[in-house]
């Protein structure tokens, strides 16, 4: 019997192990064990809210499978994401970084990661950040059927970057926000069919 992959015409591939995962899952170990064990799963600490949201900010205009091989360099050089240490960070931290090959040296997402920390530490006189991203949790997640049916943005994803951008974030667009709620698991875009449909107990 062979084990090779297989894609079916939803746009999932059956993988050696029987499980089905979408197209982009598959291709690289590292994307499949990201998929697999975190992608989409409930975060709800302020921590690790903020840097999914710093992250997906890096990742526009790039594949995320170049952010996610950079990660440990990012948590390194951002004080493992710390908001009351990089609100902290001057000129020097903005030059330090810009010299670090380790991370995507892009100033304005340097300056705005700086920026989105101290906009975090004010949050959290208002209930933090966790509990506002969590808030603009749709009544109803998307069942796509297809990759071509997954949606990259919403209504929420619009409030919520409004919401954001009103409290001094940036590079919270509308699309970075929707990718950061399927991240976090307040969206389960995972594809019908998929191993990892549901299993976020989020969306029964």
């Amino acid at each position: 019997m062979s084990t090779d992959p297989t894609t079916t015409t939803d746009g999932l591939v059956t993988g050696d192990d029987g499980l089905a995962r979408p197209l982009w899952a598959v291709a690289d170990p590292l994307l499949r064990d990201y998929y697999d064990t975190e992608w989409g799963m409930p975060v709800h600490d302020e921590r690790g809210v903020y840097e999914r949201l710093s992250l997906e900010a890096f990742q526009s205009g790039l594949s995320w499978r170049t952010i996610l091989a950079k990660r440990p360099a990012f948590r390194a050089a951002f004080a493992d994401f710390d908001p009351d240490v990089v609100a902290q960070f001057g000129e020097d931290d903005v030059a330090r970084l810009m010299g670090d090959a380790g991370i995507v040296r892009n100033q304005a997402k340097i300056r705005a990661t700086i920026t989105n920390a101290a906009a975090t530490v004010a949050l959290r006189a208002d209930g933090g950040l966790a509990d506002l991203v969590w808030s603009f949790r749709p009544a109803e997640t998307p069942a796509p059927r297809t990759a071509a049916a997954v949606p990259t943005t919403s209504p929420e994803s619009v409030a919520l970057s409004k919401a954001l951008r009103e409290r001094g974030f940036a590079f919270v667009g509308p699309t970075t926000m929707h990718a950061l709620m399927e991240a976090l698991g307040i969206v389960d875009t995972h594809l019908v069919g998929s191993h990892r449909r549901g299993t976020s107990g989020v969306w029964s």
